[in-house]
C-alpha cells in the first residue's frame, strides 16, 4: 500500500492544502484512500468532516484510546499530513513508513532559511523514501521560483511542480472539496499544474 507523506517542518506552507488535492485526486482516481495525520490531534478530520456525501469517501485514520490505529479495513493508499515541528524520532518513525515524501515549499528566503537542517535531513534520509518538493503559492515565471530551483537542486531533490496562489482551493476546502470535486473547466489552470506531481506520485 503506498504511503505518501506531506512534511515541512513550518506552519503555514500549505501541506493540508496539498495533503487533501492529493487525496482527492487518489480518490478520484477509484482507490480507497486513508488521509490522515502523524499527530495524534487528527486536525485532517475537521476537513473530513466538511466533506459532502455524496462526493466519494475519503476515510480518516481510526482513533482507539486516544491513540492512532490501523488504517480502515480496504485501505490502498495512505496520504499522511504532518504536523509543525516534525522532527527528531518522530520524523525518523514517519519516514520509515513512507513510500515517497512530498515537502511543500514557499520559494521565500524566510521559508528556504527555516526548513534548511530538514532538508537536509530528508537528503540523508533518502535510502527510506523517494523525495520531492513542490513549490507553493508562487509562479513558476518569477525569479522567487528560481531561487527554490536551485536551492533544491543544490541538494540534489526534484522539484515536482509549482502551485499557484489562488482561491480556488481556500474555497474548495471550505466545503470539504477538492480541485477533483469540481467541473474541469472551473480549475482548469490548476488541475494542469499537477499533471507533472501525479506523475511523479504514481511512478513506481
Amino acid at each position: 500500500m503506498p504511503v505518501i507523506v506531506i512534511a515541512n517542518p513550518k506552519g503555514g506552507v500549505g501541506k493540508s492544502t496539498f495533503a487533501t488535492n492529493l487525496a482527492g485526486y487518489l480518490t478520484f482516481q477509484g482507490h480507497n484512500v486513508m488521509l490522515g495525520d502523524i499527530d495524534v490531534q487528527q486536525s485532517s478530520r475537521a476537513w473530513l468532516s466538511l466533506r459532502p456525501d455524496y462526493l466519494p469517501p475519503i476515510r480518516a485514520w481510526e482513533i482507539v484510546d486516544g491513540h492512532v490505529g490501523r488504517p480502515p479495513k480496504g485501505t490502498t493508499h495512505m496520504v499522511l499530513d504532518t504536523p509543525a515541528g516534525l522532527e527528531g524520532a518522530q520524523l525518523e518513525k514517519t519516514l520509515k513508513i513512507a513510500d515517497k515524501v512530498i515537502v511543500p515549499l514557499q520559494p521565500s528566503m524566510f521559508d528556504i532559511l527555516a526548513t534548511q537542517a530538514f532538508m537536509q535531513t530528508l537528503k540523508e534520509k533518502r535510502g527510506y523514501a523517494k523525495i520531492g518538493v513542490v513549490g507553493m503559492r508562487v509562479n513558476s515565471r518569477t525569479r522567487a521560483a528560481d531561487q527554490l530551483t536551485h536551492y533544491v537542486n543544490g541538494l540534489d531533490l526534484p522539484v515536482l511542480g509549482y502551485l499557484r496562489d489562488t482561491q480556488n482551493y481556500v474555497q474548495l476546502a471550505a466545503h470539504g472539496m477538492t480541485l477533483w470535486d469540481v467541473a474541469p473547466s472551473r480549475v482548469e489552470k490548476d488541475i494542469e499544474q499537477w499533471q507533472d506531481i501525479i506523475k511523479w506520485v504514481e511512478q513506481s
